[in-house]
């Protein structure tokens, strides 16, 4: 593991996200920095590691409850293989949900396109005629 350590500002110029969200996720228990003898928050590759996952999950539409699961740190008994399962149930659970909206907006638009062609109907049909051809 790299022994660099990370300022807050490093994190979010990287992450592009702001210092109140990782001191967020820190609160929820999601990363824990080591604090400088000035008090400042040093951040190692572990928590940077942490980071990442946690706006990955975040982007994939996971709550912090779930990726705390998938990070394993509600569990500290998890070892590396349920770790591995849990975050695999939690991917097929969430793209299930993928697939159930998909098919909910694949309706939506048939149902959309279906009403667009009604109201063009009607738009043409309340049009006047052209009289001159009589």
């Amino acid at each position: 593991m790299n022994s660099r350590f990370y300022s807050i500002s490093d994190l979010t110029k990287e992450f592009t996200i702001s210092s109140r969200t990782i001191r967020y996720y820190e609160e929820k228990g999601l990363l824990s920095p080591r604090r400088s003898k000035g008090n400042q928050r040093r951040y190692c590759a572990r928590d940077r590691f942490r980071l990442k996952w946690i706006l990955r999950g975040k982007r994939f539409g996971y709550n912090l409850d779930e990726i705390s699961r998938i990070l394993g740190m509600t569990d500290t008994q998890m070892d590396v293989a349920q770790q591995i399962q849990t975050t695999l149930a939690y991917g097929e659970r969430k793209m299930q949900e993928i697939e159930d909206q998909i098919q909910e907006l694949i309706i939506m638009k048939k149902e959309m396109l279906s009403l667009k062609e009604k109201l063009l109907d009607r738009l043409a049909e309340l049009k006047p005629r052209d009289n001159s051809s009589v």
